[in-house]
């Protein structure tokens, strides 16, 4: 019996992990996510819990970034990038996840 429960609780944990959302977005230069520097390209990102992970789609090379997830008061229409040029290299500033109310932002 406490072996099927844990076998059903692990199933159904990562059915959830398999079935995460993931977001397509492109950085048109290179672009630095918290203290990672992403190059200009297509990605796909997979967010689990506080953390991002941003996966190239030429090299398949994924890396993650730790995040603060926020919930906005209205659904986004689309997935949008805000980046600011401070330091003279973009930097992402936040994510908002196109379909859903979730907001990523990133720290220094």
């Amino acid at each position: 019996m406490k072996k099927s429960l844990i076998l059903t609780g692990a199933v159904a944990f990562f059915s959830l992990l398999a079935s995460a959302k993931t977001y397509d977005i492109t950085l048109s230069s290179p672009t630095l996510a918290g203290n990672v520097q992403l190059k200009a390209g297509q990605y796909h990102m997979k967010v689990a819990g506080n953390n991002v992970t941003f996966t190239e789609l030429q090299s398949d090379k994924a890396v993650t970034v730790p995040v603060t997830v926020k919930q906005a008061p209205q659904k986004f229409d689309f997935t949008a990038v805000d980046t600011d040029k401070k330091t003279g290299t973009d930097k992402i500033q936040t994510i908002e996840l196109g379909g859903s109310n979730t907001q990523l932002e990133f720290g220094e």
